[in-house]
């Protein structure tokens, strides 16, 4: 198998639930969303933003004040409280997962290089608890830039 190639699904079941995963929208994002709609701010979905030679489509972006809001599953980004290394097709699952979470750290560096905040949240955090620090961090941002 090469580098990249997809495994042979070896369960119909888990070959469905992986199909349905969704690159947005996904509760947590939409929980996290709604708090800081209904604390006032107003925001950006999924849009595209270039820091130098990456792009990419953050969460939620507030454009003004240059911070970069990511939603990142437990699975997908390797939490190391909740991240599992799948059982099956580890040749696959173990690299991919690697190349996400430096995927991750380039995102990052590009962008807090070019400028911008970037915020990373687990997708098992109580958004009740992220919501007041973004909000202070937008605010403070926006005011500091007018």
């Amino acid at each position: 198998m090469r580098e990249h190639d997809y495994p042979s699904p070896l369960d119909a079941e888990v070959s469905r639930r992986m199909r349905a995963n969704r690159r947005r929208d996904t509760r947590p994002e939409r929980q996290l969303r709604s708090l800081l709609h209904a604390a006032g701010l107003r925001f950006r979905v999924d849009q595209r933003v270039v820091a130098g030679r990456v792009t990419v489509r953050p969460d939620v972006v507030f454009t003004r004040a240059r911070v970069a809001l990511f939603v990142d599953g437990c699975f997908w980004h390797a939490c190391p409280a909740h991240g599992t290394q799948p059982e099956r097709n580890t040749a696959y699952w173990a690299p991919k997962l690697a190349r996400n979470v430096e995927r991750d750290q380039r995102v990052t560096e590009a962008l807090e290089n070019d400028g911008w905040v970037v915020v990373r949240v687990w997708e098992h955090e109580d958004p009740r608890t992220v919501v007041p620090q973004v909000c202070r961090l937008v605010r403070d941002r926006r005011a500091a830039h007018p």
